[in-house]
């Protein structure tokens, strides 16, 4: 019959005597990686659940409904006066741009 182990955590490791985390880490470095693969079990239902909320909260925030890259063509001198403008305003080009697309579109 196979032994349920103990699930370690941080905290768990942190509040072992360093002989019994060192017990542990032999142990790891005796089974080969196919041997750990084999004592691997598959994330429960919960977990999965858990860890696919946490990637969805990775990166940046969302803004509005999303974002989209979009390439647009400026005339050289027209990007660097704009440039010019927004880092005076503490502004990144992109927020420049769509500040002028809002008050355009809102006209």
């Amino acid at each position: 019959m196979k032994t349920k182990r103990k699930r370690l955590t941080g905290r768990a490791i942190d509040a072992m005597t360093p002989a019994r985390r060192q017990k542990i880490i032999d142990e790891i470095d005796r089974s080969t990686p196919e041997q750990r693969s084999a004592q691997a079990t598959a994330p429960t239902q919960a977990e999965r659940a858990r860890l696919d909320r946490a990637a969805k909260k990775m990166g940046r925030p969302r803004l509005g409904k999303g974002t989209r890259i979009v390439s647009v063509t400026v005339e050289v001198d027209l990007l660097k006066k704009a440039d010019a403008f927004a880092a005076s305003r503490g502004l990144k080009r992109s927020e420049l741009f769509t500040q002028g697309l809002r008050k355009v579109l809102a006209a």
